[in-house]
């Protein structure tokens, strides 16, 4: 590829790890890796089946990136915040690994402060946590558990699963106790460093692949206000939903170019991979979302992933339905169809064969 130059991080980072990044780099002139939260563990009527998959009923192939979160295990919990056991999580990683798939892992850890779940925003949050903070010991025991866990990901070979890693997630929204209104650049710039220094420094974690995750933004001073730097992020990346018909309202289309066009100039000047770590249309009612309005949303930009959201199914407590990629009979299952015939959408059988952790040609 021409001018192609990439750099982890993390100057540590395992021969597996760093190759993952520079194929990730490569790829994305080829296309756009698909992914899924969750795809493994449930989907629309089913969880915990083995080899099920939403994605797979429809197409016949699997995402080439799968989400997962260990929201919980910060308090020892078996479970995640979804319900996912951490052992079945930990089995789905690994076999997502030997067959040439790509993990992302986000947390929603609890409000370290309060005791309560990621939506508490009660202020001086973050700042708890911080080196001189009360909590500060708190938080280390946190990351001591989520390094464990990191560590613990092997392959049949032994050797360690590189992981992309979203640490505080959507941070310029407002709705997480970590989010920009709960603390200054200064303090979160100072956590972000914290946390990924004692990883690699005191925990010996050298598999994860940082992203840096914003929500909306404006400009590319709000986009990078609390970017920590370049030493502590490998990707960078937003999540956007859709709530409005695409046929009545662009905004969605219309925000995402926006948003990618000062990415991508970002991304350009710090030699960084771009991607759109979360979307999705709920229940996904617009039946050429896929071919339309995701792909208008893209546009000509060479992302290297896009992840939609899980397939929770039906949601008692809100008496609706929650879902994010079709399943068989949904309404915009043939347009997925279309969507991953593409040749510029990749999905596990083309990463299979690139093997994504072993070096590709340029």
């Amino acid at each position: 590829m021409k001018g192609f130059n990439s750099s982890i991080s993390d100057k540590k980072a395992t021969r597996k790890t760093k190759i993952l990044y520079d194929n990730l780099f490569k790829i994305k002139e080829k296309g756009i890796l698909f992914g899924h939260q969750d795809d493994l563990a449930y989907g629309v009527e089913w969880k915990y089946e083995k080899d099920r998959s939403d994605v797979k009923e429809v197409t016949g192939d699997y995402p080439a990136v799968y989400g997962w979160d260990i929201g919980g295990l910060e308090n020892n919990l078996p479970q995640n915040i979804d319900g996912v056991p951490f052992d079945k999580m930990k089995n789905w990683i690994i076999e997502v690994y030997h067959r040439g798939g790509v993990n992302t892992i986000s947390w929603h850890m609890n409000n370290p402060q309060t005791g309560n779940n990621s939506w508490d925003i009660t202020p001086s949050s973050l700042a708890s946590i911080l080196p001189k903070g009360e909590k500060h010991q708190l938080y280390i025991s946190w990351l001591d558990k989520a390094a464990d866990f990191f560590n613990s990901l092997k392959g049949n070979d032994g050797k360690k699963i590189p992981i992309l890693y979203r640490p505080f997630h959507e941070l310029t929204g407002n709705w997480f106790w970590w989010c920009k209104n709960n603390a200054s650049p200064k303090e979160f710039t100072e956590l972000w460093e914290f946390t990924i220094n004692y990883w690699r420094n005191i925990k010996n974690v050298h598999n994860l692949i940082i992203v840096y995750n914003t929500a909306d933004f404006s400009t590319k001073e709000s986009f990078l206000e609390y970017y920590p730097g370049n030493n502590f992020v490998d990707i960078i990346s937003f999540d956007k939903y859709i709530y409005k018909n695409p046929k009545e309202d662009s905004t969605y289309v219309n925000d995402c170019q926006r948003q990618f066009q000062i990415m991508d100039e970002i991304a350009n000047e710090n030699h960084k991979i771009t991607a759109f770590a979360e979307t999705g249309y709920e229940a996904i009612p617009y039946e050429k979302f896929w071919t339309e309005t995701l792909l208008s949303a893209i546009g000509k930009y060479k992302i290297s992933y896009v992840l939609l959201w899980r397939n929770h199914g039906w949601q008692e407590k809100e008496n609706k339905m929650h879902y994010y990629v079709p399943y068989n009979g949904q309404i915009s299952e043939k347009d997925f169809i279309s969507f991953y015939n593409l040749e510029n959408t990749l999905f596990q059988n083309e990463v299979s064969q690139l093997n994504l952790y072993k070096k590709i040609k340029q």
